[in-house]
């Protein structure tokens, strides 16, 4: 059963233990990529906002229809 675990897992194999390691960097690499693009959507839904909030002329605004 331990050798059975041990396979599954990746053993001593360098080839499966490189294969691994490549994986995790990449995987960390892709979560940077991932918190690098949310801040930088943030910012500019951000900027949209406050450019839309900008374009409103509220001295032009029309009456309310009561």
């Amino acid at each position: 059963m331990a050798k059975a675990l041990l396979g599954y897992v990746g053993g001593s194999d360098p080839r499966v233990l490189s294969e691994m390691r490549r994986l995790q960097q990449r995987v960390q690499d892709l979560e940077s990529e991932l918190i690098r693009m949310q801040a930088e959507n943030d910012a500019l839904a951000a900027a949209a906002h406050h450019e839309l909030l900008d374009s409103i002329d509220v001295t032009k605004a029309e009456p309310a229809l009561a």
